[in-house]
């Protein structure tokens, strides 16, 4: 595919009212500009182009490994892609133009509106869609089936206004004859702008094809300008998503109280109940139960995983797995074939083996924990001097008696017993039995 992209990013986006750059404002957990790259990818476009302005440098920190001019002035879209100029001054193939706050435009659309481009040999082709109330936009006016020019709503006469074809700002164009238009528009007009749309009618009396190409789905040319078109825009995008998910098998019990990023994957005859959030590039395997209330962010959790009311961040979770209610994975938690981690349990950046249990009201951070071995209510690996982190090692079948304090740095050897409310601050070597309390002191008759 001889086809390469320019995506309209320069703007202010004024009526966001917002200090974050338009067009990197998330849709459905993606910035808006992502979702279209991501699209473009999809159709293995040769190299998508940003062209950028308006504080650019927080677009750039957010959207990695894309080619971007800048437009120092925004003085209109004919004059945002003239910026491109130099870059396509060698390229002999086909450009196509889209905005950068259109997030909802599909790869099937794009990759069938350059089909038909080339198929008809045309030199520009307009994607548009055909609206029963067409107020606010572009009309398409056409002759003989082919488009002869864009007018726009204030500019149009009663009988151009009745046209119910309108412009979706989408554009395929031979890049030579592209730029051959754009050095001969001009910007006389109310705003005092260079417009794209000029070099319709430059190529109509240059003899050129203009055709438009009609979409099956008029909302993707939802164009996004404020608050409440970015959350129409991710309405529409979960929607899509969940639909997805559910095609390729996975059961969600009420789609419309689930919110399920774009970049989430989930296997087959997995159960999704209300009020779940997932975010990120979050993987859920087969078969596995995620209950209401539950987040989970950039984690990875394998097959036949059962997880209710509790939150996971960057963590993993292997087969068999069960949590919760009112657990809580900080980053770096890994939890290992069968384990069960239950009421308000903390783990951090630690290691369960397989089969390890710690039932209720445990903190585990930086810590880690041998295979078969349980941990009592309220244990607590006191990792932090208020300095430095230091490292539990727990060994296998060990059995941690409850309330428990384990001192890091500290070694508790295989098959090893704490007793309750010890706090341990040397290793334990295996096969042993570790008691550190205080002598139980008692005063009869304290009260009087």
């Amino acid at each position: 595919m001889q086809l390469k992209a320019l995506i309209l990013a320069a703007g202010k986006g004024t009526r966001m009212k917002s200090d974050l750059p338009k067009v990197i404002h998330l849709v459905n957990g993606v910035p808006m500009v992502q979702k279209i790259l991501n699209e473009l990818k999809k159709i293995d476009t040769e190299e998508n182009i940003l062209i950028l302005g308006h504080k650019k440098e927080e677009i750039l920190a957010k959207i990695k490994d894309v080619s971007y001019v800048v437009q120092e002035e925004q003085l209109g879209t004919g004059h945002a892609i003239m910026q491109a100029k130099e870059l396509l001054k060698d390229y002999e193939g086909d450009v196509m133009i889209l905005c950068g706050d259109t997030p909802l435009l599909k790869s099937e659309t794009l990759e069938k509106m350059y089909n038909y481009h080339k198929e008809n040999g045309c030199t520009t082709t307009v994607l548009t869609a055909i609206y029963e109330n067409p107020f606010g936009y572009g009309r398409i006016v056409k002759e003989n089936g082919d488009v002869v020019g864009i007018v726009e709503e204030k500019e149009a006469s009663e009988e151009i206004k009745k046209i119910k074809e309108v412009n979706a700002g989408v554009y395929c164009c031979n890049s030579k004859e592209l730029f051959k238009a754009l050095d001969r528009i001009d910007n006389n007009n109310e705003k005092g702008e260079y417009y794209l749309t000029d070099i319709i009618g430059i190529q109509v009396k240059d003899g050129k094809k203009v055709s438009s190409f009609v979409l099956e789905d008029s909302e993707e040319i939802l164009g996004v300008n404020s608050k409440v078109e970015l959350a129409q825009a991710s309405r529409v995008l979960r929607e899509r998503k969940n639909k997805e998910l559910m095609e390729e098998g996975v059961i969600l019990i009420d789609p419309a109280t689930t919110y399920i990023e774009e970049t989430v994957k989930i296997g087959k005859d997995t159960v999704i109940y209300p009020g779940v959030v997932l975010q990120g590039n979050t993987v859920i395997g087969e078969n596995c139960e995620i209950i209401g209330n539950t987040r989970i962010i950039d984690s990875t959790l394998k097959n036949n995983i059962r997880v209710e009311s509790s939150v996971i961040e960057e963590s993993i979770l292997e087969d068999k797995v069960t949590m919760g209610p009112f657990a809580h994975l900080r980053p770096k938690a890994h939890l290992k074939e069968k384990v069960h981690i239950g009421n308000f349990v903390e783990v951090k950046k630690s290691t369960l083996e397989p089969g390890v249990k710690a039932g209720h009201l445990t903190y585990l951070g930086n810590a880690t924990v041998g295979k078969d071995t349980n941990i009592g209510a309220g244990t607590i690996t006191c990792n932090y001097d208020g300095v430095n982190k230091f490292d539990t090692h727990i060994g296998e079948k060990v059995f941690i008696g409850s309330s428990t304090m384990l001192v890091a740095p500290v070694n508790i050897g295989d098959n090893a017993l704490t007793g309750a409310g010890s706090v341990i601050t040397k290793d334990v070597p295996e096969d042993s039995l570790a008691v550190e309390r205080n002598k139980q002191l008692i005063k009869l008759k304290w009260r009087k």
